[in-house]
Parts: C-alpha cells; sequence; structure tokens
C-alpha cells in the first residue's frame, strides 16, 4: 500500500440501501486498502484464468482466438447508474465527480464522444493536456493519429465511432491512472459500454486492455487476439502515443486494425 494513501473506513451497513450496496461499497472500501483488482471468470471453466490465458504469445490472423472474459457482475453498477437510459443521463450522473482525487487537478471531465449507437467504440486510458482542456477524447497528437487510422485507414468517418477512456479526469503530469482511480470510473465506463452497444470494442493500450480483461498481462501479449468482454468482441491494441514514440510498431496496429475491420465487414 502507498505511503500516501490513507485507507477509507469501511462504511456502516445500516447506511446502505441493502446487502448489495454493500458488498460493493465494501469491494470499493478494499481498494482503498491497496487490493488493486480482482480476477474474472473465463468462459465456464474456472481453472482458466485470463492471465494464464492471455499470457500466451498471439497467434497467427488465421487462427486468432476468442478469449472470454466477463464484465462485472451488475450487483457492483449501482442503482443510479443502471438506471440511466442514455449516455446524457449517465453524464448527468457523473456530474461535477469528486469520486477520486483526479478531480483535484483536472480543467474538465472528459466523458465521451461520437455515435452513441456506433458497431465500433475505442477505449483509451486517460485524457491528456489538450483533451482535459477541450472536454473530447483524443484530440492531441495521439488523438490525431487515431482519426487518421478511423479515417485513412478504415474508411470511417470519427463521428460513427465512439471514444471513450477508462478515467475521465486527466492524471497529474499525465502520470498512469492509479487503481483506486480506475475503480472509481470503472462502473461508467461499463455503463457507457452498456448503452452504445458496440459490435466491437478495441482497447488501445495498457490500462485499457487490462481494465478492460482483469488481467495484468503486457498489452504486448495481448494485442492480436480477440476477446470477449460481456458478450462483445474486444480488440487489444497498442495505444497511438506509444506508435508516435515507435512509428515502426504501427504496422503492429494495423494488422489489429485489419481484424476489427473483418469483424465488422469493413473492406480491407
Amino acid at each position: 500500500m502507498s505511503g500516501n494513501r490513507t485507507p477509507q473506513t469501511a462504511p456502516p451497513q445500516e447506511d446502505l440501501d441493502g446487502p448489495l450496496d454493500y458488498i460493493r461499497a465494501y469491494i470499493e472500501y478494499q481498494k482503498t486498502t491497496g487490493v488493486a483488482w480482482l480476477p474474472r471468470s473465463i468462459g465456464s471453466d474456472p481453472s482458466r484464468s485470463a492471465a494464464t490465458v492471455a499470457d500466451k504469445p498471439a497467434t497467427p490472423e488465421s487462427a486468432t482466438p476468442v478469449i472470454k472474459a466477463a464484465a462485472s457482475p451488475d450487483l457492483f453498477i449501482s442503482s443510479a447508474l443502471r438506471s440511466a437510459g442514455t449516455l446524457e443521463g449517465l453524464r448527468a450522473e457523473l456530474g461535477d465527480c469528486q469520486r477520486c482525487k483526479l478531480c483535484r487537478g483536472r480543467t474538465n471531465i472528459v466523458f465521451g464522444v461520437g455515435n452513441p449507437k456506433a458497431e465500433l467504440m475505442f477505449v483509451g486510458e486517460g485524457p491528456g493536456r489538450d483533451e482535459d482542456l477541450q472536454a473530447e477524447p483524443f484530440v492531441g497528437r495521439a488523438g490525431k493519429l487515431l482519426t487518421e487510422i478511423i479515417t485513412k485507414g478504415m474508411k470511417l468517418k470519427r463521428e460513427d465511432v465512439y471514444i471513450a477512456n477508462v478515467v475521465k479526469c486527466r492524471p497529474p503530469e499525465n502520470r498512469n491512472p492509479e487503481p483506486d482511480e480506475i475503480a472509481a470510473c470503472r462502473p461508467f465506463l461499463e455503463r457507457q459500454i452498456q448503452l452504445v452497444g458496440p459490435k466491437v470494442l478495441v482497447a488501445l493500450g495498457t490500462f485499457a486492455a487490462q481494465t478492460m480483461l482483469g488481467v495484468r498481462t503486457p498489452i504486448s501479449r495481448l494485442r492480436g487476439q480477440w476477446f470477449e468482454y460481456d458478450g462483445i468482441k474486444l480488440m487489444p491494441t497498442l495505444h497511438p502515443a506509444y506508435l508516435l514514440r515507435n512509428p515502426n510498431d504501427k504496422r503492429l496496429v494495423w494488422n489489429d486494425v485489419k481484424l476489427v475491420m473483418k469483424e465488422l465487414d469493413l473492406p480491407v
């Protein structure tokens, strides 16, 4: 546990609506004490963990497997989030969010943008400086590269897809999001995915892929493989910001994008 993080007090059960609310709140409390993540079930065989399966190297495109990973059970989503029937309603429920320490340094909450019923949804890890100022995901240098992938590579319009992040506020100095920050935002991302209902999800980078799959496997081992997230096909790939530093790896992302295009019946 980090030396500068003070564990919260476990919530008294009498202050909560019922036993499921207590379970959910108690798990959030456990996360503040240093519990970073909980394993997800994979398919119907409890002996196969996500980490064990995903640690295998990616297979050739012609034989890419579908590895199943369940989304968090509904009991971990509050009744208020569950009742939000539109993205606008979900944004209203998020409000002027103070659920984690990221609120102290943000300029704007960066919720999400695009077609609310898109067949393709991209999920990144968190806003950067430009996104924080403009309140829109992927508008900086990495965002321009993502837009090129969508428009020049996939021949789609940016407004045809939906784009969101795991955390909705910019981490200071663009550091990695921390476990308690991911835990606070994760229910909103999961409800976003449910409301959009895409045919395909693309997880951009380590934190998006690990958060959605419940694993700690490096993105280099996850990319190029099909996973299943709550009944939706999910393709992890490298983050555009990584490609700006390592342009030679653009070919890897293009291979992943071609698999996505085939799944969406787009010409490759």
